[in-house]
């Protein structure tokens, strides 16, 4: 998982209009419930105050990106590292990322799958903002994503626990905190659809906000998919 090693301080680099544009989509997303309607009040208030709200090395409060990723079979979750829970994949931006780049980077890292995006560009499913290790606080926006209907196959040094769930087997296993993003996930066409919804685009264009079009109650408890 890629984590900036060796970059100085606040070093990286994002395009001027990405947090506006990020700002739009959020303010055009409905949150499912009151937890998540005051995360996404407190992210638009850090994307209009932070003077780097996507750099990890820049303070201690920041955006992550993590994924709901879908197919045919259901979800694909994977077992964190640290936290020995089911989590979705995720973690923090590289210079120059939105927030959606970073969720398709790191699920296709952590879960060794050709990911793509639905067809429209990113879609914003929900917002949370929990505490994460050495007393950061991640602002997460998470995604929808489209696998092909092949096993998940983690690289060396990602967790090799990363397998397909049948959407009630994942509600009984996953991690509580993914319980709300899952009902949201399995609204979704592409949930149905699998991987004849998607387009394989690597990157989207970073100064877009991204298209916020998830719905469906959501409850998330604090979780960090970074460090695993």
């Amino acid at each position: 998982m890629s984590r900036g090693v060796g970059r100085p301080l606040g070093s990286g680099s994002w395009p001027p209009g990405l947090a506006a544009g990020v700002v739009v989509t959020l303010q055009a997303h409905v949150p499912g419930d009151e937890r998540e309607a005051r995360s996404q009040a407190r992210v638009v208030a850090d994307l209009e105050s932070l003077a780097s709200p996507f750099d990890e090395d820049a303070g201690p409060v920041h955006v992550t990106g993590s994924a709901v990723v879908v197919g045919r079979r259901g979800i694909v979750l994977h077992m964190h590292k640290r936290l020995h829970r089911w989590l979705q994949p995720g973690g923090h931006l590289d210079p120059g990322e939105g927030p959606w780049d970073a969720a398709l980077r790191e699920s296709q890292e952590e879960t060794g799958l050709l990911l793509a995006h639905p067809l429209g560009g990113p879609r914003l499913l929900h917002v949370d903002v929990h505490g994460a290790a050495a007393g950061h606080t991640h602002l997460d926006l998470r995604y929808l994503l489209v696998a092909p209907d092949r096993e998940p196959a983690p690289p060396p040094g990602e967790s090799q626990e990363a397998r397909w769930f049948g959407w009630d087997e994942a509600a009984v296993v996953a991690d509580e905190a993914l319980l709300g993003a899952l009902r949201a996930a399995r609204l979704q066409p592409e949930a149905r659809a699998g991987d004849d919804a998607a387009v394989v685009e690597p990157r989207s264009p970073r100064s877009s906000g991204a298209n916020g079009r998830g719905h469906g109650p959501g409850t998330m408890e604090m979780t960090d998919h970074d460090e695993g």
